[in-house]
């Protein structure tokens, strides 16, 4: 499919998101050769909360029959060029996309950017800027998990996240592994969810201006997971 037919696909999936990413996997038929594409636009790997590396995520959308997925990992595009070669070597286009963590109130706002120029200078320096607060952020949560008891280091979550970034899932699957608690759902409701006594906050980009970066690099923005937002029913924003 031409990159204009699959921005226009992008445009339209812009006002389909879903609460559950899982549930933004969705089959797109058209007609050519007779064959039902499978495409999945919202995915991540170990360059930030994922567990694949992007050779093995293409690999594995290859298994499933993916067609085509985008890139989506959070605050950064660095395994964008991975996932495009190994999608040439299994036949799977890969759409580079990114996804971005913005201000907002009262819950949290993810935006989406599909087609991004990954090379553009205004959109890394952007995601520079979050990745920074990012890990100024991270030592500020092993504080707060020793205060409570927990014995963490942050070397110990460096070495499960297995990439460039370390997030919130990584903290949870340290928890786990440790048998501080169960599950990655408890780890999130208990101690490092919003509002939780692990919790920090790293947003320093809004909106708008996360939409502003996507645009100059030539992207489309979508918003993501919608419902956490945390938007009261039959609110407009």
């Amino acid at each position: 499919m031409p990159v204009s037919q699959l921005k226009r696909v992008a445009h339209r999936l812009a006002s389909l998101a879903q609460d559950n990413p899982e549930q933004i996997s969705l089959f797109v038929s058209q007609r050519s050769g007779g064959m039902r594409r499978r495409i999945d636009l919202h995915m991540h790997t170990t360059h930030s909360d994922g567990t694949l590396t992007p050779t093995e995520l293409v690999a594995r959308a290859r298994s499933k029959e993916l067609s085509c997925i985008a890139l989506t990992d959070h605050d950064t595009v660095s395994g964008i060029k991975e996932a495009q070669r190994a999608g040439n070597e299994h036949d799977v286009e890969v759409i580079p996309g990114v996804e971005i963590s913005v201000i907002f109130e009262p819950g949290t706002m993810h935006i989406l950017g599909y087609f991004v120029d990954i090379e553009n200078k205004d959109l890394l320096k952007g995601l520079e800027s979050v990745q920074e607060a990012r890990r100024h952020r991270n030592p500020k949560i092993i504080e707060r998990l020793n205060a409570l008891g927990f014995a963490i280091t942050l070397e110990e979550v460096e070495k499960v996240s297995g990439g460039d970034q370390i997030g919130r899932p990584h903290f949870a699957k340290v928890m786990v592994e440790k048998g501080f608690v169960k599950s990655h759902e408890e780890a999130f409701k208990k101690y490092l969810g919003r509002g939780c006594s692990a919790y920090i906050d790293k947003r320093t980009v809004t909106s708008k201006d996360a939409i502003q970066m996507i645009r100059e690099a030539g992207g489309v923005a979508s918003l993501a997971h919608p419902k956490q937002l945390k938007v009261p029913q039959g609110d407009v924003f």
